[in-house]
């Protein structure tokens, strides 16, 4: 059965969130324009970033997908972990965030699609099955359809084995596409652990590390 631990409410609350460089007024814009799209107000956190990445086996994950790369924040932190051998590629819809994040990181092939698209597109970069998926979307701004679209596509290229992390906002975790999303993750994933809360992040959020068997 799927397990899922309580966020840890020991990290540092008294400290102010970390302002991340380059990126952030057009974050911001796109958030004002495309809210269900981007659903956040401010990029992700060097805090929150470490506490996705360092979790992947990155000595063995050969095919790596991002959805949803925003400014190029994870997809930064991705990019030195990846082993010499592995491929890899992100999927961002904005076109806006998707030039920060080509600017940012020029050596990934970044594409504008839906993360839908994703086994067409691990098709296109010669990729056989995917070991990790690190992910970016706003899942509490999307529909149950939306919702459940992603993550069939998701599991149908996550090879067994296969790890996928997503962040969630706590504001977002009460409202009920967040629950919703949540029971979905429990009832896709063999594995679903919460990290601490990362407080040093605006607003404050945890990321759901999940393993596919």
């Amino acid at each position: 059965m799927p397990s899922e631990s309580s966020p840890s409410l020991s990290q540092d609350a008294s400290n102010p969130p970390e302002v991340p460089r380059g990126g952030a007024w057009t974050f911001v814009k796109n958030f004002a324009r495309n809210p269900t799209q981007v659903g956040a107000v401010w990029p992700s956190s060097p805090g929150l970033v470490r506490q996705m990445v360092d979790w992947f086996d990155w000595d063995t994950a050969r095919g790596v997908v991002e959805f949803g790369p925003g400014t190029g924040v994870f997809t930064e932190a991705i990019q030195s972990h990846l082993h010499e051998d592995a491929k890899f590629f992100a999927i961002e819809r904005s076109p806006e965030l998707a030039a920060i994040t080509r600017a940012r990181c020029p050596q990934v092939n970044v594409v504008e699609e839906s993360a839908e698209s994703v086994a067409n597109l691990c098709r296109d970069h010669q990729i056989d099955q995917v070991h990790a998926i690190i992910c970016g979307l706003p899942w509490a701004s999307f529909p149950d359809s939306l919702q459940t679209s992603i993550l069939e596509a998701t599991l149908d290229v996550l090879a067994p084995g296969g790890q996928f992390a997503t962040f969630a906002y706590w504001q977002g975790v009460v409202l009920p596409a967040g629950q919703r999303f949540s029971k979905k993750l429990r009832g896709a994933f063999t594995e679903v652990h919460r990290s601490p809360t990362v407080w040093r992040n605006m607003p404050p959020a945890f990321i759901y590390r999940c393993v596919k068997r």
